[in-house]
């Protein structure tokens, strides 16, 4: 792989190219600020004692003037160079200079000069270069025409520039040294965790989940792999669930296949007498109706994973319902030796799909029957709480265990020890159903008293009571679940 492809290399180049950036930004920012700053210093220094040096030479005599220039160039730690005009008619001068031996030739054509002749009563100040040299100078002219220079080198001030200049690009150097290292490093051991996030989406796309996603990090490839082990985990669960699933729908069609398989082969080698015929018809037509209901569910079942299942909302009355339930189940329940009964505690008017609905209530009226004991009374009771209506069968059986009431929604989950074993597939159709309108099934289950709901959204009128169908409006009564 090209080392500049590689996230190292890229991230080793970035940091370089920003490390480079900062030095040329120093270069042309701060080095030539920080130049501008003294060589301002060293005129300031020069205008703060232009002043005094010229009233001094002003009332000096030519025997003492060139002992007190001197002096003054010591004290301003400048050279000092005094101007007078003759005639007030420039070029023709007289020069005093603190120089030893006295040579002012190099200073008889500065251009700082001649602007202070014409500047008075205002200083002049700058910079010159000559014989390859800078200097700050600073021109005090005075009432008598006379003009006070004074010359401070900046070799001092340049030298300290061109060092503070060196050293920035050795810093520099070995700064874009440190960066390409750092970075090419610290790149590396994000790779690595990187290609081990990748290693472990290729298991998982592989499907083997058995490995877990583990990055000690608290950064965001850390918070990728707590993404990658969260999903892990549930492909782990959908993958266990679906292998159960063909299990389970496997054993489910199997048996009753056998059972018709053997009664087929039965009937067609032995002579039968009619009564035996008879019951062998009745047994199978119940494994027939077993197979298609297992294949109904299966078909629920899947439009609901694919979305493809669509719900009507419409006015639902469940005590309406609730009849319609009774009758249906009434002949099943006598056969079982069980008491149904109807309880409508107040009008409960819904929001929902009918159809559905009533085929959740046929699911829940159904495994309240087929679960229960021989003579355990069975009620269906409809019931409203705020902003709900309830559709709710209850039965005075052994009860589910604490620990198996969330387990039941589960598809093809079967309590064991239970009086029929089913498809275990109604409950969670059930579920599904009406969480898609909105709804909800709840349980509630004691020792002694199993309860389970269909909860609904009630519907209202314009005027906010709460509709109940043919008798009008009525007020919410607080719900009690079997109560």
């Amino acid at each position: 792989m090209n080392p500049l492809r590689s996230v190292g290399g890229r991230l080793a180049l970035g940091l370089a190219l920003v490390v480079a950036g900062a030095l040329v930004l120093v270069d042309l920012i701060v080095v030539p600020s920080l130049e501008r700053n003294l060589i301002d210093s060293k005129l300031n220094q020069l205008r703060e004692a232009a002043p005094l040096i010229a009233s001094r030479l002003t009332n000096s005599t030519d025997y003492d003037l060139h002992d007190k220039i001197v002096a003054a160039a010591e004290s301003a730690d400048a050279r000092v160079i005094y101007f007078t005009a003759i005639d007030f008619a420039p070029p023709n001068l007289t020069v005093f200079d603190d120089s030893n031996p006295v040579t002012s030739a190099d200073v008889e054509n500065d251009p700082l000069r001649l602007k202070a002749f014409n500047a008075y009563p205002n200083l002049v100040s700058g910079t010159v270069s000559s014989a390859g040299k800078r200097y700050a100078e600073v021109g005090y002219p005075l009432r008598n025409g006379a003009v006070v220079l004074l010359r401070a080198s900046l070799r001092d001030s340049l030298q300290s520039i061109h060092l503070v200049r060196r050293r920035l690009v050795i810093a520099g150097l070995i700064a874009l040294a440190a960066s390409l290292l750092v970075g090419y490093g610290a790149a590396a051991w994000f790779a690595r965790r990187i290609r081990r996030l990748e290693r472990a989406a290729g298991r998982i796309a592989a499907g083997d989940f058995s490995q877990p996603v583990v990055d000690r990090g608290r950064d965001e490839v850390g918070q990728l792999a707590v993404a990658f082990e969260d999903m892990r985990q549930r492909l782990a669960q959908f993958e266990h669930a679906r292998r159960e699933f063909i299990a389970n729908a496997s054993h489910e069609l199997r048996t009753p296949l056998f059972s018709l398989g053997g009664f087929l082969e039965i009937m067609a080698d032995e002579e039968l007498d009619p009564a035996t015929q008879a019951e062998f018809m009745a047994t199978m037509r119940e494994q027939v109706a077993r197979l298609t209901k297992l294949a109904t569910d299966l078909l629920d079942l899947s439009r609901l994973d694919a979305g493809r299942m669509t719900v009507e909302h419409e006015h639902i009355d469940l005590a309406v319902l609730a009849g319609l339930l009774a009758d249906e189940f009434r002949a099943v329940a006598r056969s079982r030796g069980h008491q149904l009964a109807v309880e409508n505690g107040s009008p409960a008017a819904a929001f929902g799909d009918e159809e559905r609905a009533l085929q959740i209530g046929r699911i829940l009226v159904e495994n309240a029957l087929v679960h229960t004991p021989s003579g355990t009374p069975v009620c269906i009771r409809t019931t409203q709480r705020n902003g709900s209506a309830l559709l709710s069968i209850e039965d005075e059986g052994p009860g589910i265990p604490p620990e198996h009431a969330d387990q039941v929604f589960e598809r093809f989950y079967r309590l064991d020890g239970s009086m029929a074993s089913g498809s275990g597939l109604g409950l969670a159709i059930a579920r599904e159903l009406a969480e898609l309108m909105g709804g909800s099934v709840e349980l509630q289950a004691i020792p002694g008293r199993t309860v389970f709901a269909l909860v609904l959204p009630t519907t209202t009128d314009e005027e906010g009571h709460v509709f109940s169908g043919e008798n009008g409006p009525t007020s919410v009564v607080e719900p009690k679940i079997g109560a």
